[in-house]
Parts: structure tokens; sequence; C-alpha cells
């Protein structure tokens, strides 16, 4: 069905009719206002959301602003402050400014207003300025205003940059047409000429500056469309830019001062409109100035704009992956802007920018000036498609920048990117010790950038913008990858010795280096196609290692790391590196120890890559105990003896140590009857100085007949408080526990529950501030923790009562969906039912897990909590009441509907 044209604009003087008629009190002549302002804006967003143009919303929304303001202040310079002889210092002329100013009014942004005088501020000038504002005010909108003279304009605008770009973009709606010239000849005589590299040296600054504030990455999974990069204050830079030097009316004015090309004028456009559309259904659909497209925004927005879901792809994702391809089109269009700037300064000695180096020295078919590398030959790329990869690869080598012209004459040729390009030996070799190289991100990124990546290798060109819809990762697949190979350098450099100090002890010991960074490469490399990225990508590599120049032997171990590169990460973080079997499964897959060095620092380079906050030192010693016990493994060769060693050699230190000790007498009968209080898996769950501690504190708690003792530990870097708790053992403890835990703001990260020979628990829990995922350190938060379970304990707290008000989720991650599932594992342990839970995390969850467990009379023996964003994986060790697994088939299926009915419930 064909669309409807769109509404009139807004006709000044149908307005000014109207409002002439309104009674002089102005009662009538706001009410007349609101309804022509009301009226013609939902007639555009009607006509929007039927299917219209963001462009004609915009044009509309200013058009029916100047309108009103015109026919109002003609109302009132006629009829509340009419003049009968005007001076020189009555002149006025409202002039618009920002978005506005430009033409470009979104539905929910603020009316920019400039109230320009001649040399003084009169009464009838200020009259005028307060009667708009009010009216404007009291319709409800968002009014940014100044009132200035010529002089001041000019003073201001050679000072603060922010100015200079009101008045550079100013137009005039109302008043005194001279004065608006006037200002426009004396911005132009004294601020424009002369500065034109100043200025675009402050923009391209501000621009910087702008990025680093909200984020600087174009592939950020909630990006703000308006401010960040790739957004549309980048268009408005280029645009600025353009006014300033040539006094531009439209960006297709570039085009004749050689500033932008007709096929690059059309990608602006094209970008403008969509960004502008995103912006306007944003706006619409928040009924405010929301310029985030945040997560709960995004299925909505992507909807309107035509994005249904497929069979294998959401339509959110496909519509956040258009997101980042224009946020990266805008990226190449300051690249070609610099270029032609740069191109004219070589004309024009006036643009001298900062930025350029002097001195030229010819390599191969380029030219290096200063820092930057360029092309010597013009058609250099079309007789040789494989200097495209030289050219990064010497910009790498020498530490240069490289030349917008040949990144736009890149971007021209990307079409000789083409098979046997692909199988060219040499452009394969350049590839590879590019990602060998030194910083191989920032080569990397630039590759991306330009486009070359994708094209050279079109498997990684399908994960180019690529989202994942969930709150767990940050970034686009692309994005996350090349900063895990910044991690892997990183690493090699020793620049993250403390913070991952295994695999810096690893990396330089490493055998098969290539391997581990091209597997980085590819790890994600098989997301979006539906089915198992990890198979899916290790396919991938089996067909890409021949054609890099990669033996077999070289390519199964870059296979095998990608399929696998899941594996570390969810033994250590899903299971209980201290249960035999845990150790004996991983290191049958695993069975090489230069693999195992391989996977660690392939999991650790893939978790840290994720995201801010999402790596921590918790996560760091899961992943060290489990290398440690699987290498010991392999070099032994048998895990049970080697247990039963470990466990004699931690029960002498002890004795030992608790021999030793200066402030207390231990007996040797004493120490004796202490050892034989744990079992076995205590001894290997803690270091000797834990050890240490606990034989302090539950010997004072046994000698002064304390009930209960709680005592917290704190590890600022791993992330976690450690709490020690000791009591008699009883059915729903962990419950408890959990609850009081959950009611104090702080979440569970891992247990380790014991019961001693005398009936007594004893038990370890990392726990994290909920909202923070950092340690609990304040003392205030300490003791109410401690309160609460002391309350719990006694009875004296409600906790499910307590829980009902706080297991809402936040609105903006309502949008994401976990389908629950329960999981029950009796063959990955010899002695306990290993059951797995996925579900939607929230507030409580925990409590709700551990209470059905109680109620189906199961006894947990250690608990691993994982959370990946809003989804979270709890994985329990449990016995039944007889200390026996859970075999009975009837018993399993109740367990799965009482663990699914406590995932969903809300």
């Amino acid at each position: 069905m064909a669309l409807t044209p769109p509404p009139p604009l807004a006709d000044a003087g149908v307005i000014r009719g109207q409002l002439a008629q309104a009674g002089e009190d102005g009662g009538p002549l706001l009410e007349a206002m609101r309804g022509q302002l009301a009226g013609g804006r939902e007639a555009l967003r009607a006509w929007f959301l039927a299917g219209g143009d963001a462009e004609t919303v915009h044009r509309g929304l200013a058009g029916q602003m100047d309108a009103l303001l015109q026919g109002g202040l003609d109302y009132a310079d006629g009829q509340l402050f009419r003049r009968s002889n005007p001076t020189t210092g009555e002149q006025l002329a409202v002039i618009a400014t920002g978005g506005y100013g430009r033409g470009e009014l979104a539905p929910a942004s603020d009316i920019d207003l400039l109230f320009l005088h001649s040399y003084k501020r009169s009464p009838y000038v200020e009259q005028m300025a307060e009667f708009l504002l009010y009216k404007l005010w009291d319709l409800g909108l968002k009014v940014g205003q100044a009132t200035r003279s010529i002089g001041e304009c000019v003073k201001l605008a050679g000072e603060d940059l922010s100015v200079r770009t009101a008045i550079l973009e100013a137009r005039f709606v109302w008043g005194d047409r001279r004065l608006f010239d006037e200002l426009r000849r004396s911005f132009h005589r004294e601020v424009v000429a002369g500065r034109e590299a100043d200025f675009i040296e402050a923009k391209l600054a501000e621009r910087d500056a702008r990025h680093q504030r909200v984020g600087d990455s174009r592939y950020l999974l909630e990006p703000n469309i308006k401010e960040g990069k790739g957004g549309l204050r980048d268009l408005h830079t280029l645009f600025w830019i353009g006014r300033f030097l040539y006094a531009i009316e439209e960006p297709a004015d570039l085009v004749q001062h050689g500033v932008l090309t007709p096929r690059s004028l059309s990608v602006f456009l094209r970008s403008r409109r969509f960004l502008w559309a995103v912006r306007c259904h944003l706006h619409y659909l928040t009924g405010r100035a929301e310029e985030r497209l945040t997560f709960d925004v995004q299925p909505e927005v992507a909807k309107r704009m035509g994005f249904r879901d497929r069979p294998r792809s959401l339509g959110v994702e496909r519509f956040m992956k258009r997101y980042y391809l224009v946020a990266k089109d805008v990226g190449g269009l300051t690249r070609l802007v610099c270029s032609a700037l740069e191109e004219q300064h070589k004309r024009r000695p006036r643009l001298t920018l900062p930025r350029l180096g002097f001195g030229r020295r010819k390599i191969g078919g380029f030219v290096v000036q200063g820092s930057r590398v360029g092309l010597g030959e013009p058609d250099l790329f079309e007789r040789r498609p494989v200097a495209m990869l030289e050219l990064f690869r010497l910009a790498q080598q020498r530490d240069l920048d490289i030349h917008p012209a040949a990144l736009t004459a890149l971007a021209a040729g990307l079409r000789r990117v083409d098979q046997s390009l692909r199988a060219d030996p040499e452009a394969n070799r350049l590839f590879l010790e590019m990602l060998l190289g030194k910083e191989p991100a920032l080569t990397l990124g630039r590759m991306n950038e330009a486009g070359l990546l994708g094209r050279f290798v079109p498997d990684f060109g399908r994960v180019v913008a690529q989202m994942q819809h969930n709150l767990y990762h940050v970034y686009t697949v692309d994005e996350h990858t090349i900063r895990a190979i910044d991690v892997l350098w990183q690493v090699e450099q020793g620049r993250l010795a403390q913070e991952l100090p295994l695999s810096t002890e690893l990396m330089p010991k490493l055998l098969s280096r290539r391997e581990l960074y091209l597997a980085t490469f590819l790890h994600d490399i098989g997301k979006g196609r539906g089915g198992d990225h990890s198979r899916i990508g290790a396919e991938i590599a089996l067909r890409l290692g021949p054609r890099l120049g990669l033996p077999e032997a070289e390519t199964e171990t870059v296979a095998w790391l990608v399929e696998h590169h899941l594996l570390m990460s969810g033994v250590a973080f899903k299971r209980d590196a201290e249960d035999p079997k845990t150790i004996q499964d991983f290191v049958h897959i695993v069975q090489s120890p230069e693999r195992l060095k391989l996977l660690v620092v392939l999991t650790t380079a893939d978790i840290r890559a994720v995201g801010p906050n999402v790596w921590n030192g918790w996560k760091g010693q899961l992943l060290r105990e489990l290398y440690h016990e699987a290498a010991a493994a392999m070099a032994a060769g048998d895990t049970q003896g080697r247990r039963a060693a470990r466990v004699a050699e931690a029960r002498r230190r002890l004795a030992d140590a608790l021999d030793a000790l200066p402030d207390a007498t231990w007996p040797e009968e004493e120490i004796e009857r202490y050892l034989e209080r744990h079992d076995s898996r205590y001894w290997l769950a803690f270091p000797l100085e834990e050890q240490v501690r606990h034989a302090r504190l539950l010997r004072e708690a046994q000698a002064s007949g304390a009930p209960l003792t709680i005592d917290f530990r704190i590890d600022s870097f791993g992330a976690r408080t450690e709490l020690l708790l000791h009591a008699a053992d009883h059915p729903g403890l962990f419950m408890k526990v959990a609850g009081a835990l959950a009611l104090s703001g702080a979440s569970i990260v891992d247990a380790r529950i014991f019961t001693t020979a005398d009936g007594m628990a004893l038990d370890a829990l990392g726990f994290q501030d909920a909202a923070g995922r950092s340690a609990v350190e304040d003392q205030g938060q300490l003791g109410r923790i401690a309160r609460n379970i002391e309350r719990a304990m006694r009875g004296e707290l409600e906790l499910d009562k307590a829980l009902a008000g706080r297991r809402s989720l936040p609105p903006r991650t309502e949008v994401f969906k976990v389908e629950p599932r329960v999981l029950v594992d009796n063959k990955a342990s010899r002695t306990h039912s290993v059951i797995e839970v996925n579900g939607r995390d929230r507030p409580g969850l925990l409590f709700d897990l551990a209470r059905a467990l109680k109620d189906l009379g199961l006894v947990i023996t250690s608990a691993h909590i994982s959370t990946y964003g809003e989804r979270v994986v709890d994985v329990f060790y449990v016995k039944d009441v007889f200390g026996l697994k859970i075999t009975s088939r009837s018993k399993l299926q109740r367990v799965t509907r009482q663990l699914e009915a406590a995932l969903a419930s809300a």
C-alpha cells in the first residue's frame, strides 16, 4: 500500500492569523500555540510510524517550530510590546542554533535559541525574550538559550569552541535580518579567516575526547547513536569542518569542493538517513531524548525498522549489525575527508595541520612522509592487489600511521581481493606475519576498519559487526576477537603479569605460539551460523590452516583449540577440581601438556576480552587450580594415588604448623584429634595458611561453646569476600545463608561445604556485592550480613517473605529471556550426583534453588556459581540423606521439575 503524502508543513502566516485573535491576557494564546504544537507533532509521528522517512520528520518539526515562534513573536511585537519609534538599541533577531539551527529537529530534542541584539540589551529585547521563553516552557519544551550582542558572540566564538560551532550553524528565524547578516560577516571576518586549521584540529580533538567519554569503540553493544563513535555527531563534525572552510549549506556542496566524491556523498546521506531513523524511533518509543540503544529498546526498534526474526538469526541482531556497519562507514568518511583536506593543504599553505609530517622517502611502491605511509603509485593496488597487505605490514614493522588517501584507494580496490589473492602464498605469509608481529591487534583493527580483513578471510567477514544480544558480551564478535589477540600480545610482553600470572609464566614456554595466535583469531569465527560455534570454527580452521601454509599437525592443533576453547572455563567454573573424576575426565580430553598450556592462555585471553569487570582474580585462581591439578596428573599418570599422597602431606604440614605456633600450645593429642575431624576433601580445598586460620577459629569456638562462628576474609584481587561459617550442621543451612546474603545485597559465587566428624558444618562461601560484582569490603555491610545470618539461623527472619520484593529484574534487562534447564549428571563424579541448573539470573535465585534441594531431601556438598550476564549456571554436588547418588528415575524427574519451578518463579 502506498504511503500517504507527509503532513503539510506548518504555515507561519496561518498561525500568525490564529494567534492574533488570542486575548492579551495570553491564556488563549498559549492554548492556541499548544494546539498547533500538539496537532503538528502528532501528524508527523503518525506518518513516520506508518512508514514515513525521518528526514521529513526532522524538517517538518523544525518548520513547525519556526512557524510557531514567528507567529508568537509577531503577536508579542504587534500587540504586547509595540514600539512607536523603534531605535537601533531595540533591534532583535531570534536565531536557531544546534540541531534546530541545522533544520534537523528530532522529536524530543531541545530547542536552542540565540536572542541577538545590536550593542546593548534594551527592555524591549528582554521583554520579547522573556515572553517567548515562558511560552515555550509552558508548552513543556526544553529550551537552551542565550541573549548576546554581535560583539559578545564574536568574542566568545573566538574563545569557546562550542559557541564557535553554534554560530557556524546558526539560522535566522525572526526579527531584524540585518543583525543576523552582520553577525555572519563579523564571524567570518574575525573568527574564521586564517583559523581553519585550528578549527579542524580542535574539532578532531573534541571528537576523540567525546569517543573516550562514551566508550572508544563503535562496536559497543549499547551504543550512543548521537555521541558515540560512528554516530550522528561524527557526521556533524564533518559538516562543521566543511562549513567552516567553505561556507557550505548542505553536505552535497562538499563534492564541488573536492572533499567528498559522489560515491562517498551517497554513503554520507545513506548513513545519516539510517541514524536519523533510529533516533526518531528511539525518541518516539521512549518519549524522551534518549540517545542510547539500550538492550530493552533494541528489539522494538528493530521490529519497527523491518528487521524480523529468521530461523538462524534474530531480527535485533541483524538490525544491530546494520548499525555497526553504518558506524564503520562513518569512520571511513572521516578518513576520506581528512585525506582530501590534507591533499588541499599541499596547495593551500594556510591549512597548516600540525598532524602533517615532512620528509619523504620511497619504500617499494609506498611513500613514507613523516609518521605516515601512503601510496607512491596511484594504481598500485590495481596492478598488485597483494600490496594491500604489504601496506599494513610496512606500517606495523615501522610504527607508521596509514595515510587516509591510501585507505581511500584501498577501499576502492577491495574488489580485487578475490580467490586468487586469498590463495597467494605471499599474501598469506604477510597475514600470518601481521598476526604474529608487533602489536597485532592494532594492525588487525586497521585492516578490519578498512574492510580488508573480512575480504581476505571471508569467514571472519561474516562475524564483522556480529552482535550477541545478551548482557554478558560487551563487544561485537570481531571486536572481541581483536581484543583477545591484544591480551595475548600484552601477556607476551609481560604487561599483565600481576593480573594474569600463570599465563605470563607459561607464554615463554610455549612451543606452539603460531597455533595459539591463529586459534585466538578463529575461536569465535563460527558464531551467527546456528549450531555449535566451536565445532563450526574448528571446521573453518581445518580449511584455513593449509591455505595459510600451516603443516597438518599445526592445523590440527589450531582446530582442537578452537573446538575446545570453552572446555577449561566450563570445568574450572562448573566442576569440583578436588574430585578426581573431574581431573581424570579433563585430562582425557586435553591429553598433552602443551595443549594444556595453550588452553590456559587462550581461556584467560578470551574471558578478559569479553568486557570490563568480567575477568577477576577468583576466576584466575580456579583456572590455576585446574591447571596445576591436570599438569600433576599428566606427570604422575595416577590421579587417585597422587591424591592420597597430597592428603597425607597436607595433614603433616598442618600438624607441623600448629606445633610451631608461637602464641598457643597445641598438645600432640589435640592436634591428632583435630586432624581426624576433616575428611580428605577438606585437605585439598585450602592452602596451609587458611587451614591454620580455620584451626584457630574452631578451637576458640569449641572453648567458648559458641553455637555460631562467622569470619570474613576480603580478597580484593579475587573480587570476592570469603565467609567462613562454623555451626551445628542441619538440613537447610546453606539455604538460610544464601537467603541472608541475598537479603544483604550480596551474591554467592562459590561454596565449599564440609561436615566435620563431630557433626559441625564448616562452610566457606565466596560472595560479591551483587550490584558491583566486587569484593564486599565495607565493615558496616559485613556487619549487616553477619546479623542477617544470625537472625536467619535463629528463625527470626522469614526469608521467603523478606526476599519477595527483591526478585524483580531491572527494567532494562527484562527483554532477555533464558529458558530454564536442569541437567543431572551421574557420570561426572564417582561419589556425587552433579546437578547443573541454567536459568535467568535474579536476586534470591540461589535461595530458591537451595530451598528446592532441601525439600527434595538432598545434601549439598559443594556449589559452583557462574554468571554470564543475564544467564546463571549453578552446579551443585549433592547426595541424598543416605549419602548416595540419585539414581531413581522418579526421583530424578522430581528433582528436574522442582528446580525448573524454582527457576521460573519470580
